[in-house]
């Protein structure tokens, strides 16, 4: 109850600062390439229930068609304006408003499309699902240049089901037996910290 109040708090707060910011980004992201302002894809939430995540298009519009799920290092898929929120991690922003629908939290393990919740172990998956996605948790950290690491791998798709996911997922059950507000304020403050310095 807590940590839901908190979200709602903090998502509001965050859309009332923010928005001049927003609105900036979704003229320039018109104005950069075709197709619509917000990209919407189906994600696994809490207890396996799938939902609609968005976040500002850095990709070209037809991108799903064009290539893999997996974004891999400069991908050319990516827009100009893309590669910079996809690097400042603004292009996350719209999710403040999943966080407000109840489907995301500020903090949680992020939620994956369906295709690679299919490799989770059964007890580990459980685990991992029993709270709300977040826009940031501690592997996102660890994985804060995740397409480059991607890049320097034979192949990619690989790589990231048999060597990243399962320790994203294993950050994720132990984030869900070890949650707080205190520890999701570190979490956040820690974020902060890194995409100012980028």
């Amino acid at each position: 109850m807590a940590k839901r109040a908190f979200d709602m708090l903090g998502a509001s707060l965050a859309l009332l600062l923010l928005s001049p910011l927003m609105l900036a980004i979704a003229l320039a992201i018109k104005l950069d390439s075709r197709g619509p302002v917000f990209f919407r894809q189906q994600r696994v939430g809490r207890h396996g229930v799938p939902f609609c995540i968005h976040k500002f298009r850095s990709m070209v519009a037809d991108a799903p068609q064009r290539g893999p799920a997996l974004t891999v290092g400069n991908d050319a898929r990516i827009t100009r304006l893309g590669r910079w929120l996809r690097r400042t991690r603004l292009d996350e922003l719209p999710q403040l408003f999943d966080v407000l629908a109840g489907h995301m939290s500020l903090v949680g393990p992020r939620p994956e499309v369906p295709m690679y919740v299919a490799h989770y172990p059964a007890g580990l998956r459980e685990r991992a699902l029993s709270v709300r996605p977040g826009i940031t948790d501690p592997s996102s950290l660890l994985y804060l240049d995740e397409a480059a690491l991607l890049a320097r791998a034979a192949d990619p798709e690989r790589e990231y089901i048999e060597v990243i996911l399962p320790r994203k997922l294993q950050c994720a059950a132990d984030y869900a037996a070890q949650a707080s507000l205190r520890s999701d304020l570190g979490v956040l403050l820690r974020t902060l910290r890194l995409l100012m310095q980028r």
